[in-house]
């Protein structure tokens, strides 16, 4: 897993986890990746300050610059850490918005780009759905003037 520091066209910045740079470059190529605050799906990579450990570091000596971290659990993604309270009260609201849409539309797992091209063109009743799609699905959805938005992934369900 990868974690960007991203940065849409408005200048807000979020984090974001992938499972590479490819899956990084694929969802912006598809424009499946959008701003939390703004909606713009004009995303960036925004510039990160790599972790730098020195020789003496590594071999264990005490250094001013670099205090020591517990080591993370092999395999696992980190949390997002959130840095202030603005980006906490942001994943609350995103974390509102999924439940009422799990409360309130209808799970249609893997049918759900079959289910929105029926509801679109009128071959039944309009109603709210969420399901799986994969990024080609939602492109094509989007491509056919379908509108479809990803439910929030938030921190807690990376862990």
């Amino acid at each position: 897993m990868i974690r960007y520091m991203l940065i849409c066209s408005a200048e807000h910045e979020f984090e974001s986890w992938f499972r590479s740079s490819a899956d990084f470059e694929g969802q912006k190529t598809a424009r499946l990746l959008t701003c939390p605050v703004c909606g713009s799906a004009q995303v960036e990579r925004a510039l990160m300050t790599p972790k730098i450990v020195s020789g003496r570091a590594r071999a264990g000596e005490e250094t001013q610059t670099a205090p020591k971290e517990a080591p993370a659990p092999a395999g696992v993604p980190q949390p997002m850490v959130l840095a202030d309270p603005a980006r906490a009260a942001l994943i609350e609201a995103m974390a509102e918005i999924r439940k009422k849409v799990m409360e309130t539309a209808d799970y249609v797992g893997d049918q759900f780009a079959e289910e929105a091209r029926k509801i679109h063109y009128g071959e039944v009743e309009r109603h709210g759905i969420y399901g799986e799609a994969t990024n080609e699905e939602a492109r094509d959805l989007l491509e056919e003037g379908i509108e479809v938005h990803a439910l929030p992934v938030l921190p807690a369900d990376r862990n």
